[in-house]
């Protein structure tokens, strides 16, 4: 990234349209003197939902983006760290509910990087964990456009955490592999290989598994792990409303049903649930916690 000092203001006099009036020699997301007009687009992980959590590099550059397209799983408490001057645009993208389409996005995204300086793409959790963030940097840079990941936290980490679940432990866990419950119809390995996946690791995280629930449980059972393995299910993970659901192999799919439970949620496969008895007490007082780390509004 350039230094301070070779950095320029944007403004009207660049060509840009700018939501925000910053100094060159302080703020270091402004483009480089000399540069052609193109902005930069920013992948930003928004991580899991509790804004506290939220990175001190993401917060800096919502806090300073011309434009923000956010996916539906951004909380409103971290939309309101947004520069109130910038453009928001919603991109969807929830299962079966997308606003947009990955190509529309990838449009977007190119067509404002010709209008504005700064442009921050924000995605809940991380964008290369299951956020196609690959994709839309490859697309970027194809078509020269400059562009820069901003990690955050995944919700397959923080999730877990939040419900009093270590996704490793001495004794219980020495490996986790995370997995996607929801595949793309155009993969070129269209199925996971759950019978790998049950024998990989200690723990298994799945994202986006809830409505393959039966599927993934019973995979498992075939693949050789016991009917008693614990299984835990953690919906809106780090937020006020987060909420659990524990069972096992044989009877979460039916708890699933009698309960109501829905997406979003993680899911956790593993003895590791078991720990949640003791150590779940110790977790963040959602509400409590979630009020401490909002953003003061005038």
């Amino acid at each position: 990234m350039a230094s301070a000092a070779s950095l320029e203001p944007t403004g009207s006099e660049t060509g840009f349209k700018t939501g925000v009036e910053v100094s060159a020699l302080s703020n270091p997301l402004l483009r480089p003197v000399g540069s052609t007009p193109v902005g930069k687009v920013y992948l930003v992980g928004a991580g899991p939902g509790d804004p506290g959590l939220l990175t001190v590099k993401a917060k800096t550059l919502v806090e300073c983006a011309d434009v923000v397209i956010f996916d539906a799983l951004v909380s409103e408490p971290i939309l309101a760290m947004v520069n109130p001057r910038a453009e928001r645009i919603h991109a969807g993208k929830r299962r079966g509910r997308h606003s947009l389409s990955q190509a529309d996005i990838t449009q977007l995204l190119l067509h404002k990087a010709h209008e504005h300086a700064v442009v921050v793409r924000l995605k809940g959790g991380d964008p290369f964990v299951f956020g196609r963030g690959g994709e839309e940097m490859g697309d970027l840079m194809a078509a020269g456009i400059p562009v820069e990941v901003v990690p955050g936290i995944t919700a397959g980490i923080a999730a877990p955490a939040y419900a009093g679940i270590p996704i490793t432990h001495r004794g219980y866990s020495s490996s986790v592999t995370f997995v996607t419950g929801h595949e793309s119809a155009g993969k070129y390995r269209p199925e996971v290989n759950w019978q790998a996946i049950a024998h990989a690791s200690e723990t298994i995280v799945v994202y986006m598994g809830v409505h393959n629930l039966p599927n993934i449980t019973q995979s498992l059972i075939e693949a050789g792990l016991p009917l008693d393995t614990p299984v835990a299910l953690i919906r809106w993970g780090t937020r006020p409303e987060q909420d659990e659901l524990i069972g096992t192999l044989e009877n979460i799919v039916e708890k699933v049903r009698v309960s109501g439970f829905q997406s979003p949620a993680i899911t956790v496969v593993g003895k590791v649930v078991d720990l949640r008895a003791n150590l779940a007490a110790a977790s963040p007082v959602y509400g409590e916690h979630w009020e401490s780390t909002q953003p003061a509004m005038s």
